[in-house]
């Protein structure tokens, strides 16, 4: 009998008219392009709490977003469950997703957080830097490849 295929969510969020800080819905396009086996793809301006029901019909979830001061071209690593004693429902942390996530759904989803470098964040409109881009095509190889065995556990600290 063939082994189930992992599912996987992506979440792409940030704003696209502020520069670089919309690297994770460009991603989350550019991989939805894909249309990967196994892989629901979404993106919004920000994390929010009705993205713990997606998370909850996942085996793993990566969070991509813009990262302002984060290692070149990226950074993976696990997000881990944390509860916090407060949080805005426009906005939401993705580790206070996760906890979220768990504690109402019974979700036992692995979480990972891909950080993209950003270089341009403090002036409007759309597109990114060119050395964002850079980092944007390094991210989605990357990730592609990590999505080849869903063992994303041996990737953190990229």
């Amino acid at each position: 009998m063939a082994e189930t295929l992992k599912k996987v969510l992506i979440i792409g969020y940030g704003n696209p008219g502020r520069l670089d800080d919309g690297l994770g819905p460009m991603f989350a396009e550019e991989m939805g392009k894909l249309q990967l086996e196994g892989v629901t793809v979404d993106s919004n301006y920000q994390l929010a709490v009705e993205d713990s029901a997606a998370i909850a019909e996942h085996d793993f979830v990566v969070f991509v977003d813009a990262d302002v001061s984060g290692p070149e071209p990226f950074h993976f690593q696990r997000v881990v469950p944390k509860h916090h004693m407060s949080f805005s429902s426009h906005s939401i942390s993705a580790d206070a997703l996760m906890a979220m996530a768990e504690d109402l759904l019974s979700s036992t989803a692995d979480a990972y957080m891909l950080g993209i470098r950003g270089y341009e964040f403090n002036e409007f409109g759309e597109g990114i830097s060119s050395h964002a881009e850079k980092n944007l095509h390094a991210a989605l190889a990357f990730l592609k490849q990590a999505l080849v065995d869903r063992n994303f556990a041996k990737y953190v600290n990229r």
